[in-house]
C-alpha cells in the first residue's frame, strides 16, 4: 500500500492581504460555498449565517439560515441544498437554508456515548456521511488541553443513510477536517495533533486499510476542502513548532502537566493565516501565509473562481482574497 509523506515542498508564499467581512459575532469556524457562490458559516452564538461576499460596487450581505441552539463547526453542503452541521454541543444535524431552517439530529451519540466534539462532515454521493469527533476527553473550550496531551481519542464515525453511526477509526489525534477523494476510493482526516493527514481506503484492493496521506505538515491542520484541481485545500490553524514537537515525545504525565498549566494563563496569540493546497497523492502544491494582522488562526478555506475565503475560531469576520496564481 503506498505511503504518503513529507516529500519535498514548494517555499511557502505570500497570502494576499485578506479583505474582511464582520459578522457581528466570533469564530466562523468553518466556511463553504453555496453553489450560487454564496459563503455559509457558523457562529458561536448558535446562528448559521450565509453571506455575499462584496463585488465591484457593492457591499457584502448577511442574513441567518438557521440555528442549531448550539455550536455549529464545521459545514457540508448536500445535493439537495439541505446543509449538514456538526455542532459541538448537539452532535451531526442537519438543516434546510431555504425552507424549515430548525436543525434536525442526526447523531446524538457513538458507541454508547454522547456525540459531542462533533467538528466535520463530509457525504457521499450513496448519501453515506463521514464525519469527525475531535476528542472524547475534552470539550471545544478546552480545545487546547487536547492538543497538549497529546492523547488520541479522536473518531472517524459513519452514518449510512438510514443506519446509525459506526466508528470507523478510534485513536486519532484530535480528528478534525474530512473530505473525500476525488473518485471516493479513500476518505481523509486531518489529525490536528499529530500534523498528518490520515488516509482509509473505501474501495480497491485495499478497502478497509489505513495509511498516512501526508505527514510532517508545517502547521496543524484544521478543515480542509476540496480544490478543483482534485486535490485537497487545507487550513493550518497554528505553526508547528519545536517545543510542541518535543512535548508530545515527553511523557504523559509531563504533558498532562503543561496543560493544566496552560489552562491558568491567557490564551496564545493567534497565528496569522496559512493554508496548503495538496494534491491527491498527498503531495504539497503551495503553500500560502500571511500576516497575523489582518487575519488570524485559519481554521477553513474554501475556493471558487480564482478566489480564497477562510474561517476562524477566534475572529469576528471571515476573510477572502484573490488567490495568487501558482509558481
Amino acid at each position: 500500500m503506498r505511503r504518503g509523506g513529507a516529500a519535498t515542498r514548494p517555499d511557502p508564499a505570500p497570502l494576499p492581504s485578506p479583505r474582511r467581512v464582520a459578522l457581528g459575532a466570533t469564530g466562523p469556524e468553518d466556511v463553504v460555498f453555496d453553489r450560487e457562490g454564496r459563503v455559509l458559516t457558523g457562529v458561536d452564538d448558535g446562528r448559521v449565517l450565509r453571506i455575499v461576499l462584496p463585488g465591484a460596487r457593492r457591499p457584502a450581505t448577511i442574513e441567518q439560515v438557521g440555528h442549531t441552539h448550539g455550536r455549529p463547526l464545521g459545514l457540508e453542503l448536500l445535493p439537495d441544498g439541505r446543509l449538514l452541521v456538526c455542532d459541538a454541543h448537539r452532535g451531526l444535524l442537519r438543516l434546510d437554508p431555504e425552507g424549515n431552517r430548525s436543525a434536525e439530529v442526526l447523531a446524538d451519540s457513538v458507541a454508547g456515548s454522547p456525540l459531542r466534539f462533533c467538528s466535520n462532515a463530509v457525504a457521499a454521493t450513496d448519501g453515506t456521511i463521514y464525519f469527525t469527533v475531535s476528542s472524547r476527553r475534552h470539550g471545544l473550550d478546552d480545545w487546547l488541553s487536547d492538543i497538549l496531551e497529546h492523547e488520541p481519542t479522536g473518531l472517524l464515525v459513519r452514518l449510512s443513510p438510514g443506519g446509525e453511526p459506526q466508528v470507523l477509526l478510534d485513536g486519532l489525534q484530535f480528528a478534525n477536517g474530512v473530505a473525500l477523494a476525488p473518485d471516493e476510493s479513500y476518505v481523509m482526516v486531518a489529525e490536528t495533533g499529530a500534523c498528518r493527514l490520515t488516509r482509509l481506503w473505501l474501495s480497491g484492493p485495499g478497502a478497509g486499510r489505513k495509511d498516512t496521506l501526508a505527514d510532517a505538515l508545517p502547521g496543524l491542520p484544521d478543515n480542509v476542502s476540496s480544490s478543483p484541481g482534485g486535490g485537497f485545500w487545507v487550513a493550518l490553524a497554528a505553526p508547528r513548532t519545536p517545543p510542541a514537537r518535543w512535548l508530545h515525545r515527553a511523557p504523559a504525565r509531563a504533558r498532562r502537566a503543561v496543560a493544566a498549566a496552560a489552562r491558568r494563563l491567557p490564551d496564545p496569540p493567534p497565528s496569522g493565516a496559512r493554508v496548503i493546497e495538496v494534491d491527491a497523492e498527498g503531495r504539497v502544491l503551495r503553500e500560502l501565509r500571511g500576516g497575523r494582522r489582518r487575519f488570524g488562526m485559519t481554521t477553513s478555506v474554501a475556493e471558487r473562481e480564482e478566489r480564497l475565503v477562510m474561517g476562524s475560531l477566534v475572529e469576528n469576520a471571515i476573510a477572502w482574497c484573490e488567490l495568487p496564481a501558482a509558481r
